[in-house]
């Protein structure tokens, strides 16, 4: 596995912890060093909810500054937005495409931006926008479309073997629900040819 700073965001309910401790297993697994660090804001009320892991043969910090993100994964559309600043240029971003309207837009405060993609696409050509969400309802639970992106970034990744991520979901996952990731897993995959 290669060195990699990866900003990971959502909004709570959306699994972007259990997303960020799957891929933390899946770099230790690699022998790699690993720091991870998780910001809540509001998290209960949907509020956003940040992760950055870095991976590394030795990490001292888990802070990644503004430009120094390799990776960029944003489970609802406007968190990818608030966080590309931290992407460097052209590095990867992967997007479940899902808006999700905050508390400011619903009142009418303010507008659901109509430019993020326009946006994302300035920081990077190499953007790949999912529909994590509607493959996740499709399997009939919409809590794993963090797990619907993970295989999406794990058909890119081609450099860690399958075997590794299994046994990431099977360390990360409650047995009950094991199936249920496992058919999203392999789902993610395939939204990348």
């Amino acid at each position: 596995m290669q060195d990699r700073k990866i900003l990971l965001v959502g909004v709570g309910g959306q699994g972007t912890i259990l997303a960020s401790k799957i891929l933390s297993w899946v770099a230790l697994a690699q022998g790699k060093d690993v720091k991870m660090s998780e910001i809540h804001g509001m998290a209960q009320r949907g509020g956003t909810v940040t992760t950055q892991i870095c991976i590394a043969d030795r990490i001292y910090s888990p802070m990644i500054e503004p430009g120094e993100a390799d990776v960029l994964i944003s489970l609802e559309l406007l968190e990818a937005k608030r966080s590309i600043h931290f992407l460097k240029k052209d590095g990867l971003i992967i997007v479940n495409d899902l808006r999700l309207l905050p508390m400011s837009v619903i009142t009418g405060e303010n507008i659901y931006p109509e430019d993020i993609v326009i946006a994302l696409k300035q920081v990077s050509t190499n953007l790949h926008l999912i529909q994590a969400s509607q493959i996740a309802v499709e399997l009939g639970n919409s809590r794993v479309t963090n797990v619907v992106v993970l295989g999406a970034l794990a058909q890119l990744w081609g450099d860690v073997p399958g075997s590794i991520w299994e046994d990431a979901l099977i360390a990360n996952v409650p047995t009950r629900f094991l199936d249920l990731n496992h058919q999203a897993f392999s789902r993610g995959r395939t939204l990348i040819v």
